[in-house]
């Protein structure tokens, strides 16, 4: 089942069961989906929509943060519920020793030898751990390794 069928499955199934914070949070889902598909004229495969997804929580961690220093706690439970609910449509991350491995390998596989490479590196990677590990973490990662 491809994960828009599930999203659209997920909906429904809030909707019977009246979860009005979960149908909200998958609407949001949905509409950023449809959004892209409309602004750029495609019909997302699951790993854009991986990307779409990954994007919101980007927002969401984002807001979190902001709200928590405003300490308005209220806002940032509602943004926190909303993680949850899009962290269920990505795959298993990764561990982090999974991650090391990807990366020695792609390191060995490209010849880098410096930080000079690093955008190398992070083009041959991204596609194999798409919505399974933080891009920015990676890229802690590789510059660690590559003597930043």
């Amino acid at each position: 089942m491809s994960l828009k069928v599930r999203i659209s499955d997920d909906m429904k199934n809030a909707m019977r069961a009246k979860d009005a914070a979960r149908l909200g949070a998958i609407r949001l889902l949905q509409a950023a989906i449809k959004q892209r598909e409309v602004d750029e004229r495609i019909e997302l495969d699951d790993t854009q929509v991986i990307e779409a997804i990954e994007k919101m929580l980007k927002q969401r961690r984002d807001s979190i943060s902001q709200y928590e220093a405003a300490n308005r706690d209220d806002l940032a439970d509602v943004e926190k519920y909303e993680v949850g609910v899009l962290q269920e449509y990505l795959p298993q991350a990764f561990t982090e020793d999974e991650v090391k491995a990807i990366l020695e390998q792609v390191i060995i596989d490209t010849a880098a030898s410096g930080i000079k490479d690093m955008s190398k590196v992070m083009a041959a990677v991204k596609p194999q751990v798409v919505g399974r590990a933080d891009m920015g973490k990676i890229s802690g990662l590789i510059k660690a390794r590559l003597g930043a």
